[in-house]
């Protein structure tokens, strides 16, 4: 039986010693990737030099502009799907993959019995080992016994979204499916994007792959944000309001969880004033708007 073709997809800006630490991983993996590519959003600190320099191997797409977290990964899974890709690796720049990392992921996928997964996320730690709140993929709520049987088999737990710190993706979902929103620019993308697929998918997390991620600091998403908050807001409301990744009970699961969260952030604020301008402005614009088509942000913005 062929091997799957495996794209490792990293999206990065300006964090280039980062960067270098992540690729020097993934190239020590006891299963290499059959393709690694490199999103590079108009870093300004030599990320895509040092890139061509020391990793010529390397997939390198330059953005024009600084797409976020959002385009970068909507543009790297193009690419990877446009290249034939079986299975895409999306991991951030500050990501260090533990050297079993990919190869357990993919024993996972291909042990389960039934039908393969559409995705397999890695336990994510901080740099203490301890799980970061960050990345703590979302349960699959009212999870089926055969479902939960058949995650178990592989040690394995069900899993309904996870965050794009080492998640593996089936790249025929991805097809079927579509991209990620490249509009959201930061925050809820990869929310929204792995709810998408797993909507009628079934997911993994995978406690034998192992990632650490370089995080500034340690804390979960209603740590203080500051003005990226908006992105926030403005995300989640777009995803309640347009995207079809929540059935129509999870919609009220999810934003009533949603509502919480906020309250613990401004709970934990040291600028509530400015919080509270984000809250509008996202509130207002959320509902105001929608997110424009992602292949058409993508043609605007890649540079190479």
């Amino acid at each position: 039986m062929n091997q799957p073709q495996v794209a490792a997809v990293v999206v990065t800006y300006n964090r280039r010693a980062l960067l270098l630490q992540a690729l020097a991983a993934i190239e020590n993996q006891t299963r290499v990737p059959d393709t690694v590519i490199v999103i590079d959003n108009a870093s300004s600190d030599g990320s895509a030099a040092v890139v061509r320099s020391e990793h010529p191997k390397v997939q390198l797409l330059e953005m024009a502009h600084n797409l976020g977290g959002a385009g970068g990964f909507a543009a790297g899974i193009d690419a990877a799907l446009t290249d034939g890709a079986d299975l895409v690796w999306l991991m951030d720049d500050d990501t260090v993959p533990g050297p079993e990392a990919l190869a357990q992921l993919l024993q996972a996928r291909e042990h389960r019995p039934g039908e393969r997964p559409v995705i397999v996320a890695s336990r994510v730690e901080w740099t203490n080992g301890a799980p970061h709140p960050m990345n703590t993929p979302r349960r699959k709520p009212f999870v089926s016994r055969a479902e939960l049987d058949a995650a178990q088999h592989v040690g394995c737990l069900p899993i309904r979204s996870a965050s794009f710190v080492s998640v593996l993706i089936d790249a025929a979902a991805a097809r079927e499916r579509g991209l990620p929103i490249a509009d959201y620019f930061l925050w809820n993308d990869d929310f929204e994007y792995t709810a998408r697929l797993l909507r009628h998918g079934f997911g993994m997390l995978c406690p034998r792959s192992v990632v650490v991620h370089k995080t500034a600091t340690f804390g979960a998403s209603e740590t203080d944000p500051g003005a990226r908050f908006y992105y926030e807001v403005r995300n989640k409301v777009w995803t309640l309001r347009c995207s079809d990744a929540l059935s129509p009970l999870e919609r009220g699961l999810y934003g009533g969880a949603t509502v919480r969260r906020w309250g613990r952030t401004f709970w934990h604020s040291t600028d509530r004033a400015q919080l509270w301008r984000c809250l509008s402005r996202g509130i207002r614009d959320g509902l105001r708007t929608q997110p424009r088509p992602t292949k058409e942000i993508l043609a605007e913005h890649s540079h190479s």
